[in-house]
């Protein structure tokens, strides 16, 4: 049996008692995990749940990860760690059912009830009918991906960000992008639309093909990282075939195809703005996620990867 004393990094009223020295039958240093900790944690302290717990080295900042081993985290038996509490968390596929949830409801309600939000009704030109289209279908997708496609290394965030998150979809590419594209600016009627490329079918029909193909590639590049990692693990491999052999972020690149061809479909300064804030934001985590790629997987990882655009970076 392997012992194990927690401290507090600061007090929480969910394990007043702390610190405690616990016990792990049956265990070694050698197969005792963090995870493992936080399960004997939680049954001493039932409500404090073991994802809002943080689990550190004395004396360390750095979180240890459920699957590391007592031994690989340089722990000694009668060893100590320390736990912290980071409060309320919510699971990260509800986060992601709540972010695409807003665009879906607040551009229907601009779509269909204009005389709440312009004054009186909108006739809606071509542009507008496929923009909504294109909106309420990729969110759709999204939702989808979230609830059957999607497989999540890390199980829940803290609650509060589950607000800021909600604020970028919600906001952005909800209540910006429908107030400006659904009003009376780009009606049958507008100077914006009649008699103008914007009106013109080939010309939507080619922005549409273009969306469809960067819908249906992003849609293929998840079920490739999904197939990566059996179900109820967090094994990584290295992806390859559609896209990730030129890019370690294809699914991000394909992404932002579909909002730049409606950011050119409807040259709305709302749609401009959207793009560039996930343009900025997917390249953070593309670079993010190619340095963790090479970090963890060194020359077996594809050297000529580029991050997020392909043979550009």
């Amino acid at each position: 049996m392997v012992s194990v004393t927690i401290s507090s990094a600061h007090p929480t009223p969910l394990a007043k008692e702390l610190p405690i020295t616990i016990g792990l039958p049956d265990k070694t240093l050698d197969n005792a995990t963090i995870g493992d900790v936080k399960a004997a944690v939680t049954q001493k302290f039932p409500k404090f749940d073991a994802s809002r717990q943080k689990i550190t080295l004395k004396g360390d900042r750095k979180a240890l990860s459920d699957e590391t081993t007592l031994r690989a985290a340089a722990l000694t038996d009668s060893g100590e760690l320390t736990v912290k509490d980071l409060g309320p968390q919510i699971r990260w596929r509800t986060v992601f059912i709540w972010e695409y949830a807003g665009p879906l409801f607040i551009h229907t309600f601009f779509y269909y009830f204009p005389n709440l939000f312009y004054g009186g009704p909108v006739q809606h030109s071509l542009l507008q009918r496929y923009v909504y289209v294109m909106t309420i279908s990729h969110f759709l997708k999204r939702e989808y991906e979230t609830l059957f496609v999607h497989r999540f290394s890390n199980g829940t965030m803290p609650l509060f960000g589950l607000f800021r998150n909600c604020a970028h979809y919600w906001i952005l590419a909800g209540v910006s992008l429908a107030y400006a594209v659904y009003g009376p600016a780009y009606a049958t009627t507008s100077p914006y639309i009649r008699g103008t490329i914007r009106s013109n079918p080939t010309f939507l029909w080619s922005c549409i093909a273009v969306w469809i193909f960067a819908e249906i590639s992003n849609y293929r590049t998840h079920a490739i990282l999904r197939d990566l990692r059996p179900a109820g693990t967090k094994e990584r491999r290295i992806p390859y075939g559609y896209g990730f052999n030129l890019v370690s972020c294809p699914n991000y690149f394909f992404e932002l195809i579909g909002w730049a061809t409606i950011s050119v479909m409807t040259g709305s300064y709302a749609a401009h703005a959207f793009l560039i804030a996930a343009t900025y934001i997917q390249t953070k985590w593309a670079i993010k996620k190619h340095r963790q790629y090479k970090k963890e997987f060194g020359d077996k990882y594809p050297k000529n990867r580029k991050v997020i655009f392909p043979f550009v970076f």
